[in-house]
């Protein structure tokens, strides 16, 4: 392991922290052979994510909607944790204090064995009423249904769709809200894998370094928000994770 690559004020920060967060992004499933969501390998047939991850094109569609969805659960499922959501699980292990931040839906952090898990885009692996009734179902990733499954229903009788957030939608305020109070709380923040341009999730790292955490980014590629860290380490999250860990 390598841990050259850490700075040694990272880890003696990291070292310190009482309360750390981790937030990621597409960055750190696309080591787990995820395609990013934005990329040419998360494209399906001729449709655009746009088209499909939205509630104009579920109401247009909503067979093509969930055959995509089906595809994707069958991506994820067949996908493993990588070192840099094992690494994060170990910041959680050695410390309970860590919490996580994903903008993720593949549920990858909760099968490497982080425990305290915000899931602020939803899950892939949850359904709700399109109706609007409130009732939330939990899928099996070990049983994906085939794209042309019959398209599931609730116990209203109501379509149900994948209990995420789409494009047009706000996030869940409860869900922000634990994000702002995690954020402002924690002595550490690492910002990993995203590309922190999406609002208002870009917005958690200002907030921390305003509240005096340390803010450390982990990216292979700089971002919007890497002139605005305390330390940009310039390496896969699947690298630079495991040696931060080692480090300590």
């Amino acid at each position: 392991m390598n841990a050259t690559i850490i700075p040694q004020r990272v880890v003696d920060a990291v070292r310190r922290a009482r309360r750390g967060v981790v937030l990621t992004g597409a960055g750190i499933s696309a080591e787990s052979g995820i395609p990013t969501f934005r990329g040419s390998g998360g494209l399906w047939r001729s449709w655009r994510p746009e088209d499909l991850a939205s509630p104009i094109g579920f109401a247009r569609d909503p067979a093509a909607v969930w055959a995509w969805y089906r595809w994707r659960q069958g991506l994820v499922a067949r996908a493993r944790p990588n070192p840099g959501h094992e690494a994060i699980a170990a910041l959680g292990h050695r410390d309970p204090g860590w919490q996580v931040l994903t903008q993720n839906v593949d549920g990858l952090h909760t099968r490497a064995g982080s425990a305290q898990v915000i899931e602020l885009h939803g899950s892939i692996w949850r359904v709700s009423c399109a109706a609007g009734c409130g009732r939330i179902a939990h899928l099996d990733p070990g049983h994906v249904e085939p794209e042309d499954a019959p398209l599931p229903h609730c116990a209203c009788g109501a379509l149900q769709r994948p209990a995420v957030v789409w494009f047009g939608e706000p996030l869940d305020p409860a869900v922000v809200e634990q994000a702002w109070r995690a954020v402002e709380a924690c002595d550490v923040l690492l910002v990993v894998g995203t590309s922190g341009v999406v609002y208002p999730v870009a917005a958690l790292p200002e907030r921390a370094r305003q509240r005096g955490a340390t803010v450390i980014e982990i990216n292979i590629e700089r971002t919007p928000l890497s002139s605005h860290v305390d330390a940009h380490i310039a390496a896969p999250a699947a690298v630079a994770l495991p040696a931060l860990v080692a480090a300590l």
